[in-house]
């Protein structure tokens, strides 16, 4: 059997996917492995790119942008490796990263997803896990709740050496034990892009598997790159991607009294960054940034959260 199947999914960030491939056959020597790069209608002759590069690779090319968990599914289904890798276009795995995660996995086979270390170029932190989204989490700051409470919301700001369990890890590069997505299923395809992963660890720790945060596994992640291509609709598709999470994992109480603060805390910040604007009479370009997203999401509300709006393909009916 294959040790790992690796799963790209890829939206017009060419560059960055050959750069990951490269990073994964010269960094991973002496674990069996395959290569999965599944293709969301990109138009920047990614997939041409990748075939005459790697032609190893299983390129699965599809002719719209299916969302990241659709995409992924595709990929699972084809694959028979012990692990499956999720990993991003904008991560550069480090020498012994792979190893680290499959090592640890082999050692603990209660585990059903372990997390890496996400890092920036210069080697900075990145917020490599989370707590799931609850009232508390999304309603208040967050970084108070990480001051006032440490334990019970880790930071990146806490150095950590050792493997930890956590709720639920950043999907930028996971590993994920194949025998535990047969017990608890693929991705939700429900959500389109963002929470899917933080929906899977969920299920997984219903069905009794752990996840883990593995410091020692460091990742290189760029961040947001096919995000900064469509801000707003991203912005839109989180929050879609909120209220999903919330319908399928909390009571219905919770549900309905988040989707109505949710919406206030939206027009509190929309006020808000429309009086800072006024003062400085629309010259700032963050400030004028921040209000559009604000403006859009509002409009998404007011228009009752429409499919048409965010990153799903579609015309306006």
């Amino acid at each position: 059997m294959i040790d790992l199947c690796f799963i790209i999914v890829n939206w017009n960030t060419r560059q960055l996917l050959l750069d990951c491939i490269d990073s994964i056959c010269t960094t991973v020597t002496d674990l069996s492995y395959q290569i999965y790069v599944v293709d969301n209608g990109s138009t920047d002759d990614s997939v041409k790119v990748v075939r005459e590069r790697f032609p190893l690779a299983m390129v699965i090319e599809n002719c719209e942008n299916k969302g990241f968990a659709a995409a992924v599914n595709q990929a699972l289904g084809k694959n028979a490796a012990t692990y499956s890798v999720l990993i991003n276009t904008d991560t550069l795995l480090h020498k012994n990263a792979i190893r680290v995660m499959y090592s640890f996995m082999e050692q603990h086979k209660d585990v059903g997803i372990v997390g890496s270390q996400l890092e920036k170029p210069d080697g900075t932190r990145q917020h490599s896990y989370d707590n799931y989204p609850t009232l508390a989490t999304e309603l208040f700051n967050k970084s108070l709740l990480q001051w006032l409470f440490p334990y019970r919301y880790p930071s990146k700001k806490q150095s950590f050496v050792q493997p930890m369990e956590v709720e639920s890890v950043i999907g930028a590069c996971m590993m994920i034990r194949n025998e535990a997505i047969k017990n608890v299923g693929k991705l939700d395809e429900d959500y389109f892009f963002f929470l899917e992963e933080t929906d899977w660890c969920y299920r997984m720790q219903k069905a009794g598997w752990k996840v883990y945060h593995v410091p020692e596994a460091r990742v290189v992640h760029l961040g947001g790159q096919s995000k900064k291509m469509a801000p707003w609709q991203s912005q839109i598709e989180y929050c879609r991607s909120l209220y999903i999470f919330f319908k399928k994992n909390r009571t219905i109480v919770s549900y309905r009294v988040f989707r109505t603060f949710y919406l206030v805390k939206i027009l509190i910040n929309f006020i808000a960054n429309f009086i800072s604007n006024v003062f400085v009479l629309f010259q700032h370009r963050k400030l004028r940034y921040r209000l559009s997203i604000y403006a859009m999401l509002l409009g998404w509300h007011l228009l009752l959260c429409p499919d048409w709006m965010g990153l799903k393909p579609g015309k306006k009916s």
